[in-house]
């Protein structure tokens, strides 16, 4: 089905590719954002893990960014696909 695969091609990437590209993303997020709420309770703990992830993965999403032909960024949305 063309909605699996419209948006992986169009970032250059297969469906398989965009899979474990997206979920390279979305796993450390969620385990991020589990220390965060950690934190929220015992302030001592995960400290900077939340920010820390936050600046390693845009600093990959920037690195490697894609501009793709369907993303028409307004002034308040980013420029980049990933």
């Amino acid at each position: 089905m063309k909605v699996f695969t419209d948006h992986p091609q169009s970032v250059g990437e297969t469906y398989a590719e965009h899979f474990v590209v997206a979920s390279s993303f979305g796993l450390p997020m969620i385990l991020a954002g589990l220390a965060c709420l950690m934190h929220g309770i015992f302030p001592f703990l995960f400290e900077k893990t939340g920010s820390n992830l936050v600046k390693k993965l845009y600093d990959r999403m920037v690195t490697n960014r894609v501009k793709a032909d369907h993303c028409e960024a307004t002034d308040h949305e980013l420029e980049w696909c990933i």
